[in-house]
């Protein structure tokens, strides 16, 4: 890829935990772009730029702003991701892309229309160990894949309400992670075939889930586990196995590979350095990247679940 022009100037509209850990230090390590201002309604922001309560005062006071991370909760995204392209600034989503597939659907024919990109990020995908497995499958066919991905909901999203409600994806927040992942594994479209998701008695999204996969370019079905109730520690791991018998583990949610039991190499810059950079490269050359399998997958299950009702949960 080429690299960018120009520094940029960003402001990133929702600034909360993962905007201050991830986004900030990332767009201060990316010389394509330099950070101008944040948005947080109820939070003070940075210092050393202005803050402001919403994306209408963002971007009339700083009429200049070349564009836009939106890491807003995914139900708060269209409106601003759409104010902001209006306004002819490029903009960058974190996951998922919106609350519903039409969302970013419209939002990639706005920004074609006015000759923006738009980037709908993917940071799993990201991960060094994710390169590293597509390189080692080169010219290798799949025979099987199996997703487990457990986590405790009270450490990683601890008091956000709004995860549980319409809208908020429950454990498909992170599971999504897994199914972005497994889209960019295998050459073909992957499906869901069946679905069961647990739902606590006291929440409206689901707690856990289990999944069967399937797509052409897999010679079995796809079992995924995703729960939110695991303790002692995370538990981010995809397994394959191809046609010739080789072995591959990604683990720690991507960011580690082993080929038949050894570890492999891999670059040492993190998933949020490579989407900042990607982001530059793209707005260089005049493109957008949209991809929405990894949501479609999470549309399928919900379509296709059988729901159970489980303990109430307390966070």
């Amino acid at each position: 890829m080429s690299g960018p022009e120009r520094e940029r100037s960003i402001a990133i509209v929702g600034f909360g935990k993962i905007a201050r850990d991830q986004h900030v230090p990332s767009i201060e390590g990316e010389p394509g772009f330099r950070l101008a201002a944040t948005v947080s309604p109820r939070g003070p922001g940075m210092d050393r730029v202005p803050n402001f309560k919403d994306e209408v005062e963002l971007l009339r006071a700083v009429p200049d702003l070349d564009a836009v991370a939106v890491c807003t909760p995914p139900g708060a995204r269209f409106a601003i991701a759409r104010a902001c392209l209006e306004a002819g600034k490029h903009v960058l989503l974190e996951k998922p892309p919106g609350a519903t597939l039409g969302e970013p659907e419209e939002l990639a024919r706005l920004a074609e229309e006015r000759g923006l990109t738009l980037f709908a990020t993917w940071h799993a995908q990201h991960n060094h160990g994710v390169d590293a497995a597509r390189r080692a499958l080169e010219g290798e066919r799949i025979r099987s894949m199996r997703i487990s991905w457990r986590e405790d909901v009270r450490k990683w999203h601890p008091g956000q309400a709004w995860i549980w409600e319409p809208g908020g994806f429950g454990v498909f927040d992170p599971g999504i992670n897994a199914l972005s992942i497994a889209a960019k594994l295998v050459p073909a479209p992957l499906f869901v075939r069946r679905a069961k998701l647990s739902v606590p008695g006291n929440k409206q999204q689901p707690i856990s889930a289990e999944l069967t996969l399937a797509s052409p370019a897999i010679g079995e079905d796809v079992p995924v586990e995703l729960d939110w109730r695991h303790s002692g520690g995370e538990r981010w791991d995809i397994a394959i196995r191809t046609e010739s018998g080789r072995e591959l583990l990604l683990s720690e949610g991507g960011a580690k590979l082993a080929v038949d039991g050894e570890g492999r190499p891999g670059d040492a810059n993190g998933e949020y350095a490579s989407i900042y950079r990607c982001f530059a490269e793209l707005i260089g050359r005049g493109e957008r990247e949209v991809d929405l399998s990894p949501l479609r997958m999470v549309a399928e299950a919900f379509l296709l679940g059988e729901r159970e009702m489980v303990e109430p949960f307390e966070d």
